[in-house]
């Protein structure tokens, strides 16, 4: 699931969302339903309607997925400390 989440990238930063830390919480119940609980950079990003379709479509096709729920969340409030130091390194910030 998470490789399949560094296949999605945000379009104005060149780092995928899993590393920018934009993925909170990814969960599979006993029926392989999967729930990804997801934030943006910023309530207005412009992709903020498209974005959990794509992270959707990146887990879909993993084996044995019968669904995926993406949910956008604000709490906690995405910040620059949840970059992984992949992310930080790749963005000039280290």
């Amino acid at each position: 699931m998470v490789e399949a989440c560094r296949t999605v990238y945000d379009p104005e930063i060149p780092v995928n969302i899993f590393d920018l830390g934009l993925i909170y919480t990814i969960d599979i119940n006993d029926e392989n339903v999967v729930r990804v609980l997801m934030s943006l950079t910023a309530p207005g990003c412009p992709v903020a309607g498209e974005m959990p379709g794509w992270v959707s479509e990146a887990i879909t096709p993993i084996a044995g997925v019968q669904h995926v729920e993406v949910e956008l969340v604000w709490d906690p409030p995405w910040g620059m400390d949840m970059m992984s130091d992949e992310a930080r390194l790749e963005l000039g910030f280290m």
